[in-house]
Formats: structure tokens, sequence, C-alpha cells
């Protein structure tokens, strides 16, 4: 039998070599494929004391809104604190960890927000294109950028207290309380980054800001099938911006929170359960606009197993055991889970990989200062 030659074995080489690239290719997201839309903040991360929660009102793995009483906190903290400064916001986080876990192709992730024309819009800017995230601000100049202050309790000083390397995040909106739709989302050349998405995630904390932004991507998401995800961010949301939340719900395929998130959101709802997997199931279980999707909820509890509810069961995921040492702060874990979750929902793999990859990224983003992580991630 005549042996393939050298040109003959170099043209098989080529032309397998080119089959993969092309499987390659078609398994990668496209640029664009993951829609953000939220508030853009200035993380500014220190770790205090008791006695400053206590003077500002503040409680430990909380968030809230800056009040009038809060404008001075923001002072005292960069005169009395080590303070680091990170690109944060919500949704800004978790498209910014998901484009790190998919690497390349660059630019998977697009964000919207709204910025000052300052200082801090400008590192906002710059640390956006560091993560390669395609960003688009809506920038004015009435407002100065967002800024949240991240007090970080703990740092070993108090190991026999609840106060153990927790979190207090004070958000005061500025710019980002200034996104108008008719002035950004509804341009041309915006919604095509839109509709160019087939995974959207918002969360819950734009409700507070632009209601009718996040209803226009959600009904977009339901009409042509694709996946539209929600967070229920804080307790404040489901307590006081219940009626909005309640007209995005029938939208939401996937929506997210945490142990006090969902039991505030069912007091709010009148459930009559305070075990969490039955508040899970009852969510899962509200209305729905598009039927060819079930909606799937997903609550973590901190070191706690995650629970998901599908239309068929209720699940829980052990988290990753960690040396509680070993935590550096808690600021934007759960940014962090949803990042990592999102990052396998664009390449549409199962269920319990999207889980796995969440559980990857809080785990590597606790074991650093703010929501940063390392150039490459070691996740399979």
């Amino acid at each position: 039998m005549a042996r393939d030659g050298p040109q003959a074995k170099k043209a098989k080489l080529e032309r397998a070599t080119s089959q993969e690239e092309q499987e390659k290719s078609q398994d990668q997201p496209g640029e664009n494929s993951l829609f953000g839309m939220g508030n853009p903040l200035l993380d500014i991360c220190a770790t205090v004391d008791k006695d400053f929660l206590d003077k500002y009102g503040l409680k430990v793995n909380d968030q809230i809104l800056a009040e009038e009483k809060h404008v001075k906190m923001f002072e005292e903290l960069v005169k009395k604190f080590k303070v680091e400064y990170h690109a944060g916001g919500s949704t800004q986080n978790s498209v910014k960890v998901a484009q790190w876990m998919i690497q390349k192709p660059y630019k998977v992730a697009t964000f919207f927000g709204c910025i000052g024309t300052d200082k801090f819009g400008e590192i906002l800017k710059k640390k956006a294109e560091e993560a390669h995230v395609d960003a688009h601000y809506y920038e004015q100049s009435e407002q100065p950028t967002g800024t949240c202050a991240a007090c970080i309790t703990g740092d070993n000083r108090y190991p026999s207290s609840n106060l153990h390397k927790h979190r207090s995040l004070v958000a005061n909106l500025a710019a980002a309380n200034c996104y108008k739709k008719e002035e950004h989302l509804d341009l041309e050349k915006n919604w095509k980054l839109v509709e160019r998405a087939n995974v959207y995630y918002i969360a819950g904390f734009f409700i507070t800001v632009s209601p009718e932004s996040i209803l226009k991507v959600a009904k977009h998401a339901s009409e042509k099938n694709k996946v539209f995800g929600l967070n229920l961010s804080a307790p404040f949301i489901s307590q006081y911006f219940m009626k909005p939340l309640m007209e995005i719900m029938p939208y939401v395929d996937i929506l997210f929170g945490n142990e006090t998130e969902a039991a505030t959101f069912a007091r709010e709802q009148g459930f009559e359960d305070e075990d969490i997997k039955e508040i899970a199931k009852k969510v899962q279980a509200l209305p729905k606009q598009n039927q060819k999707r079930q909606r799937i909820v997903v609550f973590t509890q901190g070191k706690e197993d995650t629970i998901v509810a599908t239309a068929t069961e209720v699940k829980a995921f052990p988290v990753i055991d960690i040396d509680q040492n070993a935590i550096v702060d808690t600021n934007g874990a759960g940014d962090a889970f949803v990042g990592g979750f999102l990052s396998q929902l664009v390449y549409e793999r199962d269920l319990d990989q999207c889980i796995r990859a969440g559980h990857y990224s809080a785990n590597v983003i606790i074991q650093r200062s703010g929501c940063t992580f390392p150039e490459k991630p070691s996740f399979h």
C-alpha cells in the first residue's frame, strides 16, 4: 500500500487543524453575546471597626443607598482608613467576572450605565477596557460618577463575633441615577448591541434608576426567546420597589439572590414559608410570559449550600470548602457567583456547570480585596 508523501501529510494536517479551529470558533460565544446594564460605581474599600459601623447605623452584609447622614462618612472613610479604589457596581462586576472566565474572544460582555465626565468616570472607562468589557457609558456632567463605600469588618480582630470579614455597602449613586432610556438605550447604535446578545443580566439595584429600561430589554429577550436574568440584589428592593420588581418578574428566566433577599421577598409577597427551598419553589412558580423557558431560581447562602429551583425539582449545591482565615473580604462574592454562572450560560452549558463556575468565581474573589481576580482563571 502506498504511504502518504510529505505533501499529503501536510495537507491532511492543515485540514485537521482548520477543522479543529472551525469547531472551536463555533463553540465560542461572539462579541456582545452577553449584555449587562446597571449602576457603574467606583468602590472605595476599607477595613473599618465596629464603632465606625455603629456611628453611621450600618449593618454587616447589608447594602443600602446613601442618605444625607452618610455624606461625611465617605470623607471620614478616606481620611481615617487605608482605602483602595476598584471599579464596581453590581452588574458591572458580574459581566467583568464573566468576561474574565471566558477570556477570549474579548468583548463578549457589553455594559451600559451612566457616569460623570470626571476623574472617577475616566478610571471606570479604563478599568472596563482593561477587563476587555465593551462598555458604552451614557456620560453627563450634572452629577459626578457614583461611588460605593465598601466597609469591610473583621480582619481577624473579631474572630468570635459575626463581624468576621464581612462587608457593608453604602452606594452614592450620583451619576448612575441619571441613566436615561431615551438618551442612550433607545439610540439605534446602542439598541443594535442589545439585539446582538443572547443572554441578558441586570441587577435589581437598577430598578431604582430606570425600570422602563429593564422592561424594554426584558420584553425583547422574552419575545426573541433569549435568556433574561435578574438579581434581587438587596432587601430594600423588595421592601420599597416591589411594584416595578413584579412588573419585570414575568420576563425573568433566571432569578438570583441570597438568603436574606429571598426571605425579605417572601415576607413582602406574603408567603407563609420561611424555608429557603420552599421560597425558591414558590418564586419559580410565579407567572411567566415566555413559556418556552421555565424559570430557574438560584439562591446563594454564603458558605452554606446554594439552592436551585427548576420546574421539576429543588436541589442544593455545596459550595467550595475554604479556610475562613483565607477570606480577605466578601465584597463582590455574589456578583462574582453570577459572573461565573453567566460565563457558562453564554456557552449554553448545563445548569450544574453554571453553578460550579459560579462557586469557583466567588471562591476566587473572596480571597482578594474587592471584586478583583488573577490574570487567568484555572476553571475547567
